[in-house]
């Protein structure tokens, strides 16, 4: 079987891994064209892969040697290399946001629709994970009873000067926003954000730690705890308390040493480790999908709106000192069913 050829969009940190992932790990994946803004940085991916440039993601999403498109640049463009992609007829893989504006989101959903069939998939990395994967099975299997509550938490060791407020919603929170969705099989109406005692450990202008709390239209109540500079390292945790048993999503395995009169495991301190193997089998499994021909079974564009719908939710909430605010969705179509 011939190989899948990808076009990759954004030649930055992630788009570098992907392209490592493609070549290296993925089975049935080469890359042949990379795009940046920065013409040099594309170059000297080009080399490294090697594959060749093109000077813009129009000219990458139109290229004869590009069988399916990679977006990994600036969330601001993602709907643009989107909607070509789909115009196009081509898979697009997008890492998150898929568009940074709900109107946009719909527009790539309207689109997609109009070409009749999924050609879009979101990289909301999560549902790849070993351990969310199997807490959905719990869950999924009437393994604790109808979920109730779910407890979350999402710790950084520290965050950069230019990480602001609401960033904590935006590019930290909506994993585990679309997770959720997905474990729960469920829909979130509305969102909460307070805000506790801040940390010195942050920068002044930022708003750390946030407390977001979150209801479902079946009225499950989700806590969820967003510190970004934990200081410790990188620490996610997730627990579904359901009618009949509590479901806990497991640390990453780690070697558990006793020594100098203490007990006690490292904790990782980037997402990059924590979540290499799931962002290793998320691509896997698209390529797999888009070399069979069929529709990705991924992360969908609807899922990509709804999560910035939600985040935007939040974000309106911490901005009015912690109201609620109603998630106003759209009703879901029947082509976006699970």
């Amino acid at each position: 079987m011939a190989s899948v050829r990808v076009g990759v969009i954004g030649a930055g940190w992630i788009g570098l891994d992907h392209m490592r992932r493609l070549t290296q790990v993925v089975p049935g994946a080469e890359v042949t064209a990379v795009t940046d803004v920065d013409a040099e940085r594309a170059a000297q991916a080009a080399a490294r892969f090697p594959a060749r440039t093109l000077p813009t993601g129009a000219d990458l999403v139109a290229a004869p040697d590009v069988d399916a498109v990679l977006v990994t640049s600036w969330g601001p463009t993602h709907a643009e290399h989107v909607l070509n992609a789909v115009a196009a007829g081509k898979p697009v893989f997008c890492e998150k946001p898929l568009a940074t504006t709900a109107e946009d989101c719909l527009r790539i959903v309207k689109a997609e629709m109009a070409s009749g069939r999924r050609l879009v998939q979101v990289g909301f990395m999560r549902r790849y994970d070993a351990g969310y994967r199997e807490l959905k099975d719990v869950i999924t299997g009437n393994g604790i009873g109808a979920p109730l509550m779910v407890h979350c938490a999402h710790r950084n060791a520290g965050a950069p000067a230019s990480y602001t407020s609401p960033m904590a919603a935006q590019d930290t929170a909506v994993h585990e926003i679309d997770v959720l969705r997905w474990l729960l099989d469920d829909e979130i109406v509305s969102a909460q954000v307070l805000t506790p005692r801040a940390t010195g450990r942050r920068h002044p202008h930022l708003k750390d730690p946030q407390f977001m709390l979150f209801e479902t239209a079946r009225g499950v109540r989700i806590d969820l705890e967003v510190f970004v500079n934990c200081q410790y390292g990188y620490d996610i945790q997730c627990e579904a308390v359901g009618e009949t048993g509590v479901a806990r999503l497991p640390d990453p395995a780690a070697v558990s040493l006793r020594s100098a009169g203490r007990h006690g495991r490292a904790v990782l301190q980037d997402w990059q480790h924590r979540f290499a193997s799931a962002f290793d089998t998320e691509l896997r499994e698209w390529v797999a999908g888009v070399a069979a021909g069929g529709e990705p079974q991924g992360p969908s564009a609807w899922d990509g709106y709804a999560a910035t719908v939600i985040t935007d939710a939040a974000v309106e909430s911490l901005e009015s000192d912690g109201q609620v605010v109603n998630v106003d969705l759209q009703d879901r179509p029947v082509f976006y069913s699970p």
